[in-house]
């Protein structure tokens, strides 16, 4: 029988979290690529469509590793419910609830794809576009809920993948067919406006000493000098301290 310590399953969490993350964004750019009829070179459209079922299928598996390792480790109980249910756990509430509401949303595609027979293209359409809110909900959980926020590889590696998407954004605007300026106008000022309050809301949030703290993290896991057994990674002293 497999045993994992607390140290094993923080970085697992952490690492299938980020990697997470990475997966998600390339199946959200091929997604948006597969929409507009684009493809890189001479591939044919079907290999940008089959790149983006299975990067999907790749961020479920990726998705399961990450609860589970989560749900699992001791340090910060988070409560099984909160799996399903966004908003409930006693750790970081707002921020651990928003990556419940990704996985709901994942989850809603997953299963809608099963039906989709029965369930007409339209709807199943509908739902899948919805889904994409997935992106910036996991994005936003990403940065709030992670203690190594603060670490300069992971911050850049997050913002990495806020620029990909906001580039395959823009390319799918301005060769998209669309004759509606309104649309055209709303669609950019939303992708001005989502980056910039990201990084400015980052700035002011979990790039700050004492984040943990506004987090929602329950005082008795904010590091102490006199804590010094938690592995670095998970207490970060430097961040959790007010």
């Amino acid at each position: 029988m497999l045993h994992f310590s607390s140290s094993t399953l923080w970085y697992l969490t952490r690492g299938s979290g980020l990697v997470l993350l990475l997966v998600l964004t390339a199946s959200v750019v091929a997604g948006i690529m597969s929409s507009g009829g684009w493809a890189p070179g001479r591939w044919p459209r079907f290999v940008v469509t089959g790149l983006h079922r299975n990067l999907s299928l790749l961020a479920v598996a990726l998705l399961v590793i990450h609860v589970i390792t989560a749900e699992l480790d001791p340090f910060a109980p988070l409560g099984w419910l909160a799996v399903a249910v966004p908003f409930l756990s006693p750790y970081r509430a707002l921020w651990l609830g928003l990556g419940t509401l990704s996985s709901d949303l994942i989850l809603a595609v997953v299963v809608t794809s099963l039906v989709r027979g029965k369930l007409g293209y339209r709807s199943w359409k509908t739902v899948h576009w919805v889904a994409y809110l997935s992106w910036p909900v996991a994005l936003l959980h990403c940065l709030g809920t992670g203690t190594d926020t603060r670490l300069l590889w992971t911050f850049v590696l997050q913002i990495g993948c806020l620029a990909a998407v906001l580039v395959a954004a823009v390319a799918r605007l301005r060769f998209a067919n669309i004759e509606s300026l309104k649309y055209k106008v709303g669609t950019a000022a939303v992708l001005v406006a989502f980056p910039v309050a990201v990084l400015a809301w980052s700035e002011v949030g979990p790039l700050r000493n004492g984040w943990a703290r506004a987090a929602g993290t329950p005082t008795s896991l904010i590091a102490t000098p006199t804590r010094s057994s938690q592995p670095a990674s998970k207490t970060n002293s430097t961040e959790e301290l007010p």
